[in-house]
C-alpha cells in the first residue's frame, strides 16, 4: 500500500529532513504536502528535500497563560514555499521579519511526532 503525502513527510522528519513536494507542470514547490498540486492540478507531484535555510516573513509571540511566551512565525524557506513554524533560541520578542532562519527537527516527548522548527542561522545569506 502506498503511503500518504503526511506518512512520507513525516518519515522524513524523522529522518531529520525538511521535505517537500514540487510540481513539474506548475514547476514551482507545493507545500503542506497533498496530493495534487493546487497550481495545476496534477498529480505528478516529486518530492524534495530543503535546504533547510529560509527566512522570517511575520511573526508574532504568544502569551499562554501557563507557561512561557514563544513566538510563532511564517518561514519563507529558499526553495520557494512558506510555512509555518516557530523560531527558538532566541527571546520571541527579538525574531524579527527578515530574519535568516534554519530548520531543525524538534523532537517532543511521549507519542506526538516530531515537528519542524527554526534557530537563527548564524552567517547565512
Amino acid at each position: 500500500m502506498e503511503q500518504s503525502p503526511l506518512a512520507i513527510y513525516q518519515d522524513h522528519l524523522d529522518k531529520g529532513e525538511l521535505a517537500y513536494q514540487w510540481s513539474p507542470e506548475a514547476g514551482r514547490a507545493v507545500f503542506y504536502p497533498r496530493l495534487v498540486c493546487p497550481y495545476s492540478g496534477s498529480t505528478a507531484l516529486e518530492w524534495r528535500v530543503a535546504s533547510g535555510l529560509g527566512t522570517v516573513y511575520a511573526t508574532t509571540v504568544t502569551h499562554p497563560a501557563q507557561g512561557e511566551p514563544y513566538n510563532v512565525a511564517l518561514i519563507d524557506c529558499d526553495e520557494g514555499f512558506r510555512m509555518m513554524s516557530r523560531v527558538e533560541d532566541i527571546d520571541p520578542m527579538a525574531v524579527a521579519i527578515g530574519l535568516r532562519v534554519r530548520f531543525r527537527v524538534h523532537r517532543p516527548d511521549g507519542e506526538e511526532p516530531a515537528y519542524p522548527v527554526f534557530v537563527p542561522a548564524v552567517g547565512a545569506r
